[in-house]
């Protein structure tokens, strides 16, 4: 499992960036996110018919990240990572749907479509335990 300071990163704030790539044609999107830590994956919606739905069905492989906007440089946090981006299904499903309504009650009143993020790699760069010190964790 991740560092204890990642996963409390992680569930401190809520939207990410997801990068996508199709051919040769790279693409990103914010997302509000949740994330289940028992799991280590990252939960959000989506429809399938965006540019970046349409993509995570041609090339589950993705980038993001989650940061915290500072303009204090001894403040600067932020989370890279990689993973593999899919549909959860079963009992699965069931737990990132009430992980995701919970933390965002509105989602209820529209057409959620979940996926989920199978964290692979994580980096993340915290300036508050020295100027530029990663934790980095992988499931290698």
């Amino acid at each position: 499992m991740p560092d204890k300071r990642i996963t409390r990163f992680f569930r401190k704030h809520h939207v990410l960036t997801i990068a996508t790539c199709s051919g040769h044609e790279p693409w990103c999107a914010n997302c509000f996110y949740v994330y289940l830590e028992e799991e280590n994956i990252l939960v959000f919606t989506t429809d399938p018919s965006t540019r970046h739905g349409k993509e995570f069905l041609e090339n589950n492989l993705v980038a993001g990240s989650v940061v915290l906007e500072t303009f204090i440089v001894g403040r600067i946090r932020g989370i890279q990572f990689r993973g593999i981006v899919s549909e959860p299904e079963g009992d699965l499903l069931d737990r990132a749907k009430r992980a995701y309504l919970l933390r965002f009650p509105v989602a209820a009143l529209m057409d959620t479509h979940l996926w989920i993020v199978k964290l692979t790699y994580i980096k993340m760069t915290d300036n508050r335990l020295g100027f530029g010190k990663k934790l980095v964790w992988s499931d290698q």
